[in-house]
């Protein structure tokens, strides 16, 4: 019911910065909490950001103060900004979203993207 699609990703030199974006769409929905996460082959999925449907933001201890989270409500969109990348933020990053369906039963799930890749490299 609702389809999450990022784009933004790709290849940095450290230091640099990328702009990911995550679009959620669907009718008769309401988007409620968006969460980033990045995934590396062979350790576990990790919450990298998340924004609720107010603008809290919060953000995971390694990427405190260089990752900055913003959303358009009006365009079921959010924000990744990632300044002063580092190798170690190689990895596919995946959006996730809670909502809620206004049909004739009110439904409420969480759907994921596929994932954008970003690589920090010289």
């Amino acid at each position: 019911q609702v389809q999450l699609v990022e784009s933004g990703g790709g290849l940095v030199q450290p230091g640099g910065s990328l702009r990911l974006s995550c679009v959620a769409s669907g009718s008769k929905i309401t988007i409620n909490t968006m969460e980033w996460y990045r995934q590396v082959p062979g350790k576990q999925r990790e919450l990298v950001a998340r924004i609720t449907s107010g603008g809290t933001t919060d953000f995971a201890d390694s990427v405190k103060g260089r990752f900055s989270l913003s959303r358009d409500n009006a365009a079921n969109t959010m924000y990744l900004r990632m300044n002063g990348l580092k190798p170690e933020d190689t990895a596919d990053y995946l959006c996730s979203a809670d909502w809620h369906h206004w049909g004739e039963v009110i439904t409420a799930g969480r759907s994921w993207g596929q994932g954008t890749q970003v690589v920090v490299s010289s």
